[in-house]
This record gives C-alpha cells, structure tokens and sequence, in this order.
C-alpha cells in the first residue's frame, strides 16, 4: 500500500475528518493534505507509530468529543 492511501486509511479508521486528525496527533494540516495527495511522503515510522497508537488506543471521534 502507498504511503497515500495508507494514511487515508488510518484517517478515515478514526472517524475523523482531516482537521481533526490534524489537532489530535498535533501534525500540521498541510502535511498531512500533501501525504495524503502523494506530493510527499510520509516517513515509514511514522505510518507504524500512527497505525500503533490508532490501534492500542482504539481512537474514534468519540473519544476527542470527551476531552
């Protein structure tokens, strides 16, 4: 899988929209946009520590409403 539907992929597995995403795991939004669009690419690590976190944590958009 590319590094742009990767991370789409772990977006969209939040529930949350890209600003959200963004303010969550404090990444500047236009990173994101430009990994997500494939003008850049995401480093490797950083894909695995999100997909961990995502996981270990069971992050849904639930979750940031109650904070």
């Amino acid at each position: 899988m590319d590094c742009s539907s990767k991370m789409q992929e772990l977006r969209e597995s939040t529930g949350m929209n890209r600003k959200e995403f963004c303010e969550f795991f404090e990444i500047p939004y236009r990173t994101v946009t430009d990994w997500e669009l494939g003008n850049r690419h995401a480093p490797e690590y950083v894909l695995r520590l999100l997909e961990y976190y995502i996981r270990a944590e069971s992050i849904r958009k639930e979750v940031g409403k109650n904070e």
